[in-house]
């Protein structure tokens, strides 16, 4: 399976676009403003959409995407999400105030978008891809995902303050049987400089960071990919997460530096 890394900053500058994968040609993990790195037929061909969590930075893309190639798709777009991400953009986006209901144009009974709740644990197949809901925790109801084509798995932790301890037990799991992960990508929003905004803000910082890889059991059969820095903090970041990676068997990667992972 082929991650293409659309976006994964934390924030928006040249350069910077906001977290979207694609896996395959037709799933979006995502759609940040990285969604914009897609072609028009790029985006004809998504297919299915799953989203971590409502916030602007994870889902800016997805009413763009839809008045881009809503009108030119055979079937609807489908969008998959917790039930409280779903009733935010019901409420927020898809309101035919901050932007139409897509839900229903052209008609109820024939929308270019329809959304799906999911639940932690659910297990969905599509379009070739196995996605896996994982548990979250978030400064708003949010998931992340294990994903797997033909290869190895693909695990996505979302925005995150510091896992549940559901996720970290379903990676080991994941990671002691055959296939195996071979990639994660995790979150490290804030420098320790900014530790006290990331903690108020629900991200993690390189220590915090530290904490939670110290869950992983055993360390050192996958790579692990940092994303969602915010464009001023990318440099202190990655020199204070240095001392992480000296002092455990750990491959840590700036996700910024790949394009796609393969899988």
């Amino acid at each position: 399976m082929k991650v293409s890394v659309l976006g994964c900053s934390g924030s928006i500058a040249r350069g910077c676009r906001t977290t979207a994968f694609l896996l395959g040609e037709h799933v979006l993990v995502d759609a940040g403003t990285g969604v914009g790195e897609l072609s028009v037929a790029q985006m004809r061909a998504v297919s299915h959409v799953f989203l971590s969590h409502s916030h602007l930075d994870h889902i800016a893309a997805l009413p763009l995407l839809l008045d881009t190639v809503g009108s030119r798709r055979a079937a609807p777009l489908q969008v998959f999400a917790l039930a409280q991400t779903l009733d935010a953009l019901r409420r927020h986006v898809f309101n035919d105030i901050i932007w139409p209901d897509f839900t229903r144009i052209p008609s109820a009974r024939s929308p270019m978008v329809q959304l799906h709740p999911v639940g932690v644990g659910d297990v969905l197949v599509v379009a070739g891809v196995t996605l896996e809901v994982l548990a979250a925790r978030h400064s708003v109801p949010a998931v992340g995902y294990a994903a797997r084509g033909q290869g190895a798995w693909w695990v996505f932790s979302g925005d995150t303050e510091g896992q549940e301890p559901a996720f970290w037990q379903r990676v080991n799991a994941l990671q002691a049987e055959p296939p195996g992960i071979g990639a994660l990508v995790i979150e490290t929003a804030f420098s320790d400089r900014e530790q006290a905004l990331a903690r108020k803000s629900a991200h993690l910082s390189p220590s915090s960071l530290a904490q939670e890889l110290a869950q992983l059991q055993p360390k050192g059969r996958f790579p692990i990919y940092l994303s969602h820095f915010k464009p001023s903090e990318g440099a202190s970041i990655l020199a204070e997460v240095r001392a992480l990676q000296a002092n455990q068997a750990l491959q840590i990667i700036d996700l910024q530096t790949v394009d796609a992972l393969q899988l």
